[in-house]
């Protein structure tokens, strides 16, 4: 299980890889999301790597951690 930092961009899809690469990633969880990325590292990941991603944090709080959806997301990126 890896921990991204959605802000970084193509940064945590070479992250993504590398630590695969080296470790077989099994899931990520990509904080941050609530800032001026919008979640695009998540649709480069896909593309690139998919990988199961369990939670996404939203905001700076524990409350703010939330089990990913991939429908929902992507209606909320589309929207």
């Amino acid at each position: 299980m890896l921990v991204i930092d959605g802000n970084t961009g193509q940064n945590a899809l070479a992250q993504v890889k590398a630590f695969d690469e080296t470790l077989g990633l099994t899931g990520l969880i990509i904080t941050k999301l609530d800032g001026t990325a919008k979640g695009g590292v998540i649709c480069a990941i896909a593309r690139e790597k998919p990988v199961p991603i369990y939670f996404i944090g939203v905001g700076e709080k524990l409350e703010d951690l939330e089990t990913f959806n991939a429908r929902e997301f992507a209606q909320a990126l589309l929207a």
